[in-house]
């Protein structure tokens, strides 16, 4: 048998660990990093009451984590709220505002992570006593406007009537100018 120095040995030996260590590492990144793709099964659910009342629904979850943590934010014009659990309130907010709800879901199975982020704006239908996604091709209300353009009346560049026009005035939809 050949004998082998101790240099060589000691640089076995760190080969050897340094095989060990990577092969691990890559195992433990391989489980954090493989996802259930539980986000997309993930919605909430709104309640107007006094204040607003939303709610993680699971019911569609692909599979059964051992534990969900939910952290909420919603927001007005003015203000954000943050809330917690599964479901939660929020007495500030009322049905005349605009809002903002985003949620984040931590969900922990088998010592994997997932995290679920989603945001929406929400406007309040007074029709269905509901809220609905905000979006410019969803008008929840119009309003009429008389047309009064015609009328021959003369306005300011405010839009206030005027009798005499001085400078730039406005009629019938067209800018005039008086010297």
């Amino acid at each position: 048998m050949k004998n082998i120095s101790k240099r060589t040995a000691y640089l076995v030996i760190i080969g050897f660990w340094l095989i060990v260590l990577t092969l691990w590492s890559t195992q433990t990144k391989a489980q954090q990093l493989s996802p259930y793709f539980c986000c997309d099964s993930i919605t909430y659910w709104t309640d107007q009451g006094q204040g607003l009342f939303v709610g993680l629904d699971t019911t569609s979850i692909i599979h059964n984590p051992d534990s969900i943590d939910v952290l909420w934010s919603v927001c007005n014009t003015g203000t954000c709220y943050s809330g917690s659990g599964i479901d939660a309130f929020f007495g500030q907010i009322t049905t005349s505002d605009t809002i903002k709800v985003c949620y984040d879901v931590m969900l922990y199975t088998s010592n994997t992570l997932e995290v679920c982020t989603h945001c929406d704006s929400l406007v309040f239908n007074q029709n269905t006593f509901s809220w609905m996604l905000f979006s410019m091709n969803n008008p929840v209300n119009i309003f009429e406007i008389e047309n009064k353009i015609n009328n021959n009346k003369m306005y300011d560049l405010y839009g206030r009537e005027i009798l005499r026009p001085k400078g730039l005035y406005i009629q019938n939809n067209k800018v005039k100018y008086v010297r």
